[in-house]
């Protein structure tokens, strides 16, 4: 038989968690034709794999490229990572739906890190995704739709319950984005305005999710005090909506949080004993990263960046705040910045190195550089622990998720520090969890980065080394493998992945990335509308 890629003599990861075993692989018309024994039979492209893993594409469960994969297609920092298909639409924002007035907000404070060429242009999940196949991309893209996002386009910023008809335009929304082909819904609960939503709220929301059989994924309402009550309320949103939980970038945060996780993944067993699908995503690091307004108490956010920046401005409200909780009891040497574009040289320091290079309080430190940043700041916090790290990790029910953006060394998106799990995630699950530490089998991350996360978002042609299903592929060294993106020089691409193939073509070959773009937005279709 004449296949337009074979894959010859690997030692082949099937996805499952099974052992591995040698095969050959043949490709044709972007679908996994045969595995096994093809020697004789012809390719328009072959590749030696003798020595090297063959497995399934690595799904990135939680990532955040809604508007850098129409900025930069190539996505390098993801699919020199072996990434074929991401998850978007995390943390309740996603790109669609946008109102003119949505629109807008994101002219003014997305721009800074877009560039002055990018186009807002669209407005409904269904145009975006034609966005993003009609430029094509490095990878898939599955996206949610964001709650925060939704509530942005009925309610703005405002804290306060949404009134009926506000509540049905909100359901509307989110049917409309699932027929058009997202994959499910996610909340943002400690950002604005996902956080101003009650449980109630979100539980309708979800509902309409989970009529066309998608998921919700949660950043929940807190990682550090509020951790278990926050677990606990992702829990009983899957039981009362009846939506299968993903519980995202689970952690515990804070040096007195530290073994939190031992209680927080018993829940999570509890839940599923009971019946309650849930599960959960992690990224191996120690450190998180997010914006540095979203450290602020929530009412001075409330409102949105405007308001939250007038506030900020005025000395009575600018010294309320600093007697809040949330900056008095700040470890701020453990607060670094990796983006603030009219202050380079702050990249790299922490908020208290900082404040002390000025003279100034790290209060006064942190309001006046949002202030000068249109709140466009971004930060890495250190505050977990290795031990939890490698507890949740170990979990049957731990998937793997960058909680980063598909970036890249050159142009715009090169700037700054930033988290190096852009950069590092699952070669640093592979090297340095699994060949150096031994914290998990081979076979049993592969399955944690290919086939658990297929089959939460409902991924049925992907995930495995089938006959008939997608050639989504990754071909790496296990003896190589390795991250080396690190906090200090983050833009750095990992060793020991040689190819990676999406939808049956040559992405990555010999580290070199080869101009292909076969990556599209999937829709999901396979669902009956439940009553």
């Amino acid at each position: 038989m004449k296949f337009d890629l074979i894959i010859r003599r690997g030692y082949v990861i099937d996805g499952a968690g099974n052992p591995w075993f040698k095969a050959d692989l043949g490709i044709v018309d972007g679908k996994i034709e045969a595995v096994g024994d093809l020697k004789g039979s012809t390719a328009s492209e072959k590749i030696d794999a003798k020595g090297l893993i063959v497995a399934p594409g690595f799904i990135d469960m939680h990532s955040h490229s809604d508007f850098y994969v129409l900025l930069n297609p190539y996505g390098e920092s993801k699919i020199f990572q072996g990434v074929t298909t991401e998850v978007i639409g995390n943390c309740g924002s996603s790109a669609a739906p946008m109102n003119d007035e949505l629109r807008a907000y994101r002219e003014k404070y997305m721009r800074p890190r877009l560039g002055p060429d990018f186009e807002f242009n669209w407005s409904t999940m269904k145009e975006y995704m034609e966005r993003v196949n009609e430029k094509g991309a490095s990878f898939n893209v599955v996206p949610l739709v964001g709650h925060g996002t939704v509530r942005s386009n009925v309610i703005g910023f405002e804290d306060r319950k949404p009134s009926d008809r506000e509540m049905r335009k909100m359901r509307n929304l989110v049917a409309e984005a699932m027929r058009e082909g997202a994959w499910g819904l996610s909340t943002g609960l400690i950002y604005t305005p996902g956080c101003f939503a009650e449980t109630d709220e979100i539980v309708s929301l979800a509902r309409v999710a989970a009529k066309y059989h998608g998921i919700y994924a949660s950043h929940i309402r807190g990682e550090g005090e509020t951790l278990l009550q926050a677990v606990n309320e992702a829990i009983e949103i899957g039981e009362r909506a009846r939506i299968p939980v993903e519980i995202s970038h689970f952690k515990a945060s804070g040096r007195k949080h530290w073994g939190m996780t031992k209680e927080s993944l018993k829940m999570v067993e509890e839940a599923r004993a009971r019946g309650v699908d849930v599960t959960v995503d992690q990224y191996p690091y120690i450190a998180s990263s997010t914006s540095l307004s979203a450290l602020l108490p929530l009412w001075v956010r409330e409102g949105g960046n405007d308001v939250m920046l007038e506030r900020l401005r005025n000395p009575e409200i600018r010294e309320k705040v600093k007697e809040e909780p949330e900056m008095t009891e700040r470890e701020w040497n453990q607060v670094m910045i990796v983006f603030a574009e009219k202050h380079p040289d702050f990249t790299g320091k922490s908020v208290e190195e900082i404040a002390r290079i000025q003279g100034k309080t790290t209060s006064d430190a942190v309001f006046d550089l949002l202030i000068e940043e249109e709140a466009s700041v971004s930060i890495v916090i250190f505050g977990m622990c290795e031990e939890d790290v490698r507890r949740v990790m170990r979990s049957p029910y731990m998937m793997v998720g960058t909680d980063g953006s598909a970036i890249s060394p050159r142009g715009i998106l090169g700037r700054g520090k930033p988290h190096p799990r852009f950069y590092g995630t699952f070669p640093r699950i592979l090297g340095h969890y699994v060949r150096e530490e031994g914290t998990l089998t081979l076979q049993e991350a592969v399955r944690k980065m290919t086939s658990l996360p297929a089959q939460k978002i409902g991924l049925r042609d992907r995930g495995l080394l089938r006959e008939g299903m997608v050639a989504d592929l990754v071909v790496f060294n296990a003896d190589e493998i390795r991250d080396e993106a690190t906090f200090t020089d983050p833009h750095r691409f990992p060793r020991g992945i040689y190819y990676v193939i999406v939808n049956g073509e040559v992405v990555v070959r010999k580290n070199r990335h080869t101009g292909a773009l076969p990556g599209r937005a999937l829709k999901k279709t396979n669902y009956v509308i439940s009553s």
